[in-house]
């Protein structure tokens, strides 16, 4: 295996960049962030790209990544680029060796398929990476999992509003909520969520997987880990579905933007208490 790599691109360069490498035989291209320049919510159908990006194509024959440098050369002449040989690996065996089970609390196990789950009082929850985000790495949703494992009781009606890979659903019925509705705009995360309620058993008188218009019936508890614009956009349909007494829980916040949804909360709910992880937020309100 072969890497080129352009260590800095401008970005309106990037399409034609591609086109090249394609033709030229890449088995992949990526682009990654030089200067660590946050894209956080773009625009609804973008694809949007960092100032500065680097380019990494993958060839499987020297002669490829050669010619793919020449071309680029001879198109791109003020590119800077080079070219690596990668030592051989099992790519696919290395990415499932790098996903292990997780533990939250002493009452939940994350665990991928293909691992057999070690012997504990947790609960397990199975759950591969697929069609939608969500495996619980990432720190806003293992905020959401820490969450639910010390406050989910057999009371919980919740919805998982933006439900993903429907790991926060599936979690929480295995921690005994009465009933979960898990809803996202997005069919690839309904599907997801159904095929991983399949893999664990999930009844269907404990789920209900639908579209955010399927849901009218107020709730005690209301869990949303998107980011801040949804948050904020749909403050009056979160206080719709929540109960008087209940609880909703939000993340998807960097640690600096829970002031504003504080604020923007303000006369729909009031603010309990934030938890931080590697300088993301969860947050947790209730009703006014």
């Amino acid at each position: 295996m072969h890497q080129l790599e352009i260590a800095h691109c401008p970005r309106e360069e990037t399409e034609a960049i591609c086109d090249i490498f394609e033709k030229c035989g890449a088995l992949s291209v990526t682009f990654t962030d030089k200067q660590d320049d946050a894209i956080l919510e773009p625009a609804l159908g973008t694809t949007p790209l960092w100032p500065h990006v680097v380019i990494l194509a993958l060839f499987a024959e020297r002669l490829h990544a050669d010619f793919a440098g020449q071309l680029l050369s001879s198109i791109h002449p003020q590119l800077i680029f080079s070219i690596q040989s990668l030592a051989e690996r099992d790519w696919e065996r290395v990415c499932l060796e790098e996903i292990q089970p997780q533990y939250y609390g002493d009452k939940l196990l994350v665990c991928p398929s293909w691992i057999t789950p070690p012997t504990s009082n947790a609960v397990t929850l199975i759950l591969d990476p697929g069609l939608a985000f969500g495996t619980g790495t990432h720190p806003t949703t293992s905020l959401c999992l820490a969450w639910l494992v010390e406050h989910v009781s057999n009371h919980s009606q919740m919805i998982d509003y933006g439900c993903g890979s429907g790991i926060l659903a599936l979690a929480a019925i295995k921690l005994g909520a009465a009933h979960v509705n898990a809803i996202d705009l997005d069919e690839q995360a309904l599907t997801a969520t159904k095929n991983n309620a399949a893999t664990n058993h999930i009844s269907e008188d404990k789920l209900t997987i639908g579209f955010p218009d399927s849901v009218t019936k107020p709730v005690n508890l209301l869990m949303a880990n998107i980011l801040l614009s949804p948050l904020i956009s749909l403050k009056d349909r979160f206080k719709n579905l929540l109960s008087p007494n209940g609880t909703l829980v939000v993340s998807g916040l960097l640690e600096e933007q829970v002031s504003a949804l504080i604020s923007e909360y303000a006369s729909h709910f009031n603010h309990s208490h934030t938890q931080l992880k590697d300088g993301w937020a969860l947050a947790v309100f209730t009703p006014v």
